[in-house]
């Protein structure tokens, strides 16, 4: 496994994506799900990765966790490039055995539907002795009191007798909790979480959200939740990462994405989301139009045929060069606000805070 830096340097920070691109050959073109996305975490904080289906969240997790010939376009064999760092080491040269070694003890997921990512054949205690089996070197009694202790500690009342139990036993949000004891089960310095509250009700994702903090809090992991959910991300984030045609768009804090976002699909967003801190007297604002096709990405802009301010900038040059990711003049606390629009920032100022902030 690779160590050394490369020409862009060695990495400072727990998790460093360079440049990932992750495309899927299909009979209609090339899939860009991914195309090129870079950003930094470190352990202890959580970035939010937000965006529309079909904008590259998920790919961006399978492609990090090494299982990027999974998903929706089936086991076709993925062009993927780039860099990705993990506590200093380069997972995208590596063997293949060796990522997987690390996959389950240093890097876990919770997948986006637990009925479908547990074995329905087995228990829940068998699988989760499995995973913790393939990394310690214990005869299964220990490995299922580590079991019982995990379940035990996600909320499940009585582990000791549910690790006995199959899947479609549990509840949802039951299931939800035993995906997250089974991707705990070997203290993962990265947990990847992928709409970890799609489908429960509003007071298990209250749970299941809480519990993923606590947990951070008490193993130190540096954790992605990937989401569509604005509401998720404003509970757990430290910083944002938001995607839009397989791209990022804007990433920074997740206070200042929230009470200064810089991009109109960001605002597109937040005008979209129903809020309940106030009594809401208009209809939300949708995001007008559909996602582009990632086989035809739209030229320039990706977000240009949806854009309400597309014709502002002068010279159509949102319909013809891609804006690059750039920094917001006095973001604040430091940290790097980043966002990829044409449009001038006095311009962005001025819409944002007499157009669109009043609204919300």
């Amino acid at each position: 496994m690779t160590t050394a830096p490369t020409a862009g340097g060695a990495p400072t920070s727990f998790l460093e994506v360079r440049d990932l691109r992750i495309h899927f050959p299909t009979d209609d073109g090339l899939v860009k799900s991914v195309d090129g996305l870079s950003f930094r975490l470190e352990k202890g904080r959580t970035l939010g990765i937000v965006g529309e289906s079909g904008s590259g969240k998920s790919v961006t997790s399978l492609g990090i966790m090494g299982l990027h010939t999974v998903g929706q376009y089936g086991r076709r064999k993925a062009r993927i490039s780039g860099e990705i760092w993990l506590d200093g080491k380069e997972l995208m040269s590596a063997d293949p055995d060796e990522v997987r070694r690390l996959r389950g003890r240093e890097m876990a997921m919770i997948f986006q539907d637990p009925l479908s990512a547990m074995h329905p054949y087995f228990t829940v205690g068998a699988q989760i002795v499995e995973a913790y089996r393939v990394h310690h070197d214990v005869d299964k009694k220990t490995a299922r009191t580590r079991a019982v202790e995990l379940l035990d500690r996600v909320g499940i009342p009585q582990p000791d007798r549910r690790v006995d139990d199959y899947p479609h036993q549990f509840s949802g949000g039951m299931r939800q909790r035993a995906m997250i004891a089974m991707a705990l089960v070997n203290n993962p310095e990265l947990l990847i979480a992928d709409e970890p509250t799609t489908a429960l009700d509003v007071t298990v994702q209250a749970q299941i959200l809480d519990l993923i903090r606590d947990l951070q809090k008490e193993f130190g992991s540096a954790v992605i939740v990937i989401t569509h959910d604005l509401g998720v991300v404003a509970e757990l984030a430290d910083d944002i990462l938001v995607m839009y045609g397989g791209r990022c768009v804007e990433r920074g804090p997740a206070e200042q994405v929230f009470h200064a976002p810089q991009h109109p699909y960001t605002w597109g967003l937040l005008g979209s989301m129903p809020r309940i801190d106030r009594e809401q007297t208009e209809r939300l604002i949708p995001v007008k139009g559909s996602p582009p096709s990632l086989i035809n990405v739209p030229d320039g802009c990706a977000f240009n045929p949806r854009c309400p301010y597309a014709d502002l900038p002068k010279g159509g040059i949102t319909r013809t060069e891609r804006p690059e990711l750039r920094p917001v003049p006095d973001a604040g606390d430091g940290r790097p606000h980043l966002t990829a629009c044409h449009l001038p920032q006095q311009d962005r100022t001025r819409i944002w805070n007499e157009e669109i902030a009043p609204k919300l």
